[in-house]
């Protein structure tokens, strides 16, 4: 029987369009090239934004961890555990990664939200647009209850996109970010609060196919009314 990479696995099928961008699981060709984003420095040296500092590392660590962790996530997913990496185009091009997570949603009906932006593309409201994407399919398409994230305190690019797009402080977590303790602010959005900020058109295409990989059916995922229901 003749196979594509879309009905073996669906989620390469998936596109999120926004007025600037498409987001869409990567080919080996996106991940090269958001590893040379990567490894060309997303951030400024002197800062750790990240709990897990993989960017403290060589330019070519950097580049071949990204293509590993993209990787590993393809080949652990489970209906009960998954994440999803998209490469977000601008004109085409790759600009950075945004991914949206979740465990036993189909139970929880929560996500969980992560990016980087290439530094070049930064300061531009596209981080704020790429996480507005994945809000729109979470809550919109997956019928999700709450989206969660966390920032640095004093990473204050992070924060602004979740303050814009109505997340509400859920506590804080302390680590140890290059020997030093360090503050993370936990945040999270509801459905009612989603629909009361998002102001941004989302196209999905290709979601029906990807259900099933996710834990859901189509009448596993509620309609509208019940959508609201936490």
């Amino acid at each position: 029987m003749p196979m594509d990479a879309v009905s073996v696995w669906p989620l390469t099928g998936l596109r999120l369009v926004t007025q600037s961008l498409e987001l869409h699981f990567p080919s080996n060709e996106d991940l090269l090239s958001l590893a040379a984003i990567a490894a060309g420095g997303i951030h400024d040296p002197a800062v750790q934004p990240f709990t897990a500092a993989w960017t403290d590392q060589n330019p070519a660590q950097i580049a071949l961890g990204n293509l590993q962790f993209h990787w590993a996530r393809w080949a652990s997913w489970t209906a009960e555990d998954w994440s999803l990496g998209f490469v977000a185009k601008l004109d085409g091009n790759v600009i950075g990664t945004q991914s949206i997570s979740a465990k036993q949603f189909a139970v929880l009906r929560e996500v969980r939200s992560g990016s980087y932006l290439g530094r070049a593309f930064q300061g531009r409201g596209l981080g704020t647009e790429m996480r507005a994407a994945v809000l729109h399919l979470a809550f919109a398409g997956l019928g999700a209850h709450y989206a969660v994230s966390s920032a640095y305190t004093d990473n204050a690019a992070s924060l602004g996109v979740s303050r814009r797009l109505g997340y509400q402080n859920d506590g804080i977590e302390r680590h140890v970010v290059r020997g030093r303790p360090a503050v993370s602010q936990r945040l999270r959005l509801s459905r009612d609060d989603w629909e009361r900020y998002r102001n941004l058109p989302v196209e999905i295409y290709g979601l029906e196919a990807c259900l099933p990989p996710m834990g859901l059916t189509d009448d596993g995922v509620p309609k509208d009314d019940e959508r609201l229901v936490p």
